[in-house]
């Protein structure tokens, strides 16, 4: 079982990742702790948008 970022106060110690359509960076939040690898997407939006996105590989 992957283990949780500890969260002190700093949020650069947080993970982040690029969103898979705006390539805007996301970083964690703890509403994804249990599937951060699965988000791919910073809004509903993006989301929304997924099919219209350049594929990427």
């Amino acid at each position: 079982m992957p283990t949780q970022p500890s969260f002190k106060g700093n949020k650069r110690s947080l993970p982040s990742k690029l969103c898979k359509v705006c390539a805007r960076e996301m970083t964690w939040r703890k509403a994804w702790a249990k599937n951060w690898e699965q988000v791919l997407y910073c809004s509903d939006a993006c989301r929304q948008r997924k099919a219209s996105a350049p594929a990427a590989s």
